[in-house]
């Protein structure tokens, strides 16, 4: 084959070409059909292809993250309620409803043994929780810095885990002049050093829920309107 018998090709009548040419321009067509079907069919599946694999790599993730949680689902069940008991025994250490009105009444009492003046101490109503309910307290007491600490100290070693919470609480020179106004206010004054002190506010006292007050306060959270639907 020659170069020559590429000049002056009659494209009608592709037959009357010499052999060799017709051996070479098949060939590139099969060649020119090869590539366009890479390009068109071939690449698009490996781009699929690559699709799947990063696909794999990421159920394998998947796969391996489940695999060890499975491995470690009994000890963390374990775990959880070993937690969970931990978190009742704590909660059993708060009085209960029947133990209430008694720590209460040593609130009350380990005050005057450390020595304050209880001017008033006023439960109020209850006020329950998820877990719990908060008794608030009204308090106006006199004493000095001493004696104040001495009450938070005693409080500490009564058998039941006492828990108070201050709330709005003014402490303040108790002979000051205008001391109940800034009271009102809701100031503070500075404390003459060693001279008795006026606190005043609310504090919070804790009680865990039994029971049956938790299962009541289920059904009433959950018949309560809006609770289901979030009016």
């Amino acid at each position: 084959m020659k170069l020559s018998d590429f000049r002056n090709l009659d494209t009608s009548n592709v037959g009357a070409w010499p052999q060799g040419v017709k051996v070479t321009f098949s060939a590139l067509v099969v060649i020119l059909i090869a590539v366009a079907g890479w390009y068109f069919k071939i690449s698009e599946q490996k781009l699929e292809l690559e699709m799947h694999a990063r696909q794999e790599l990421d159920l394998r993730r998947d796969f391996e993250i489940k695999q060890g949680r499975v491995v470690n689902l009994a000890a963390y069940r374990d775990q959880l309620a070993e937690m969970d008991e931990q978190f009742r025994q704590m909660l059993r250490q708060l009085p209960s409803r029947t133990e209430m009105p008694d720590l209460l009444t040593d609130i009350s009492q380990t005050a005057l043994a450390a020595g304050i003046d209880t001017q008033l101490f006023e439960p109020g109503a209850e006020v329950p929780r998820d877990f719990y309910a908060e008794k608030p307290i009204t308090i106006r007491m006199v004493g000095s810095y001493h004696q104040f600490g001495q009450f938070i100290s005693d409080l500490a070693s009564l058998p039941r885990v006492v828990i108070l919470t201050m709330h709005d609480i003014v402490l303040q020179p108790s002979d000051s002049p205008g001391a109940s106004r800034g009271a009102r206010r809701g100031g503070a004054q500075a404390a003459a050093p060693g001279g008795p002190l006026r606190m005043e506010g609310t504090v919070r006292t804790y009680r865990y829920l039994d029971e049956d007050e938790q299962a009541a306060q289920d059904a009433a959270q959950a018949g309560a309107p809006g609770a289901a639907g979030g009016g």
